[in-house]
């Protein structure tokens, strides 16, 4: 099978497109035929060597946690599957990843494909989408009539975290740069402010229940956010090289979102998208041979949008 491995940690230019043989699946574990695999920031640092530490792989390595596919052969101990389901999944991060046209997977991280979206843009929705259940209900316990600050609502997470938070009953105010604004107000935010243009303390005038950040703010600003928290709230963010500062004498707690698999909070983001109510984003789909050439743009800073990486192309 072709697919996408860097030999050594590196530059974008250490990935090449290659030959390896097919996976065979062990015990609790199947082969997915993949359809789409998700390109998401932590693969950069993966590749770089610069998550080495917290995320120790194997050399070579394939990149691509989050994928779509279908079952392709099932391994010994694996109930629930057959050939030809569609599935998607937030794989091991210290596996062998999806940027291939085959790909092995534990079993109980699979839940059942979206059948109402392409199953290649099923791809872009595990990883993210847990990572904003989880940092929305299961860190900050967010309820109904809450006040919720997303701090870089415009990237991945922050979309589906703007659009779970609504859901929920919760008033959210989110930050982006005008690049962004409208898509987050379609995600259904009740304020957006410009941080490109407009200070951000100045506009939130009203305490907030929870603030989620969700981008690289400098430590000052963040630390000047938990401000606008309200006395006994939360602060909750994703930003796994700076943790979230709380406030100890007004019993604000911190708590830095590590995402971990859940089929069962997978299968609820799966039927939400399926009822119409979860809008999965892809901005564009790259074949295999594209993927240095996309880590290249992520590492300049210039990568907009979602891009899933489709082993045939379409």
């Amino acid at each position: 099978m072709k697919a996408v491995r860097f030999h050594q940690y590196g530059g974008p230019d250490e990935l090449r497109y290659e030959d390896v043989e097919i996976p065979e699946p062990g015990a609790g574990e199947v082969r997915i035929r993949v359809s789409g695999a998700a390109f998401n920031p932590a693969d950069n640092g993966i590749r770089s060597g610069n998550l080495r530490d917290a995320i120790p792989v194997t050399l070579p390595h394939t990149p691509g946690y989050d994928v779509s596919g279908t079952v392709d052969a099932i391994g010994a101990d694996v109930d629930g599957l057959t050939v030809g389901d569609a599935v998607i999944g937030f794989l091991p991060m210290v596996a062998d990843g999806a940027d291939a046209e085959f790909v092995l997977a534990p079993a109980d991280a699979l839940a059942v494909a979206p059948a109402s979206i392409p199953l290649a843009d099923a791809a872009a929705l595990p990883s993210v989408g847990l990572t904003a259940w989880q940092a929305l209900f299961d860190d900050a316990g967010l309820e109904a009539g809450q006040r919720l600050l997303v701090s870089g609502a415009g990237g991945a997470v922050g979309g589906y975290a703007v659009q779970l938070a609504k859901q929920a009953g919760a008033s959210v105010i989110a930050t982006a740069s005008p690049r962004s604004r409208d898509a987050v107000i379609a995600a259904g935010a009740d304020e957006v402010i410009d941080h490109t243009s407009t200070d951000v303390l100045d506009a939130v005038a009203e305490p907030v229940d929870v603030l989620l950040n969700l981008a690289p703010i400098s430590p000052d600003e963040f630390r000047a956010l938990v401000g606008r928290v309200r006395d006994g709230g939360v602060v909750v963010s994703s930003t796994a090289w700076m943790p979230a500062p709380g406030d100890e004498d007004r019993g604000v707690r911190a708590v830095d979102v590590f995402v971990r698999s859940d089929v069962a909070q997978l299968t609820e983001l799966v039927a939400r998208v399926d009822r119409g109510e979860l809008r999965v984003q892809v901005d564009r789909r790259i074949p295999l041979t594209e993927v240095a050439a996309l880590h290249a743009e992520a590492a300049s800073g210039e990568l907009r949008g979602k891009v899933v990486v489709v082993p045939d192309a379409n």
